[in-house]
């Protein structure tokens, strides 16, 4: 019987679903997070939202965005988190009258890879 390592066997089964390889290693403590860029969401063109993106210092599998409402109307939105191996997360939906400020976020799973983008969506 042939024996071949865990990695190994990852790979190929990679390979044959696909899907792009990924290999984790360790970071050194002083590692800072990835950046991430956030994407404006075209859906709703009249909506206009200024947003930045966050990932928390103390926790890379949390992270969201912070939107200021520029329109003349109420917006509605969420924050849209992409969590490597783990299944994405959608923030809680939030509604900001013209002017306001509101944030939207959310948490990977404990198995998830970190944070590999987050976005947003207007409702």
């Amino acid at each position: 019987m042939t024996r071949i390592s865990l990695s190994t066997a990852l790979a190929a089964m990679t390979v044959l679903a696909g899907l792009p390889l990924a290999v984790a290693t360790a970071a050194p403590a002083t590692a800072q997070p990835p950046a991430v860029h956030g994407v404006r969401s075209t859906r709703a063109p009249e909506a206009t939202l200024e947003c930045n993106t966050w990932v928390h210092h103390n926790d890379p599998l949390a992270g969201g965005v912070d939107c200021t409402n520029r329109s003349a109307g109420p917006v509605t939105f969420h924050a849209n988190i992409i969590c490597g191996v783990a299944p994405d997360v959608t923030g809680n939906s939030v509604t900001l009258r013209p002017g306001q400020v509101g944030e939207s976020s959310g948490h990977c799973a404990f198995y998830s890879t970190g944070i590999g983008g987050i976005s947003w969506t207007v409702e």
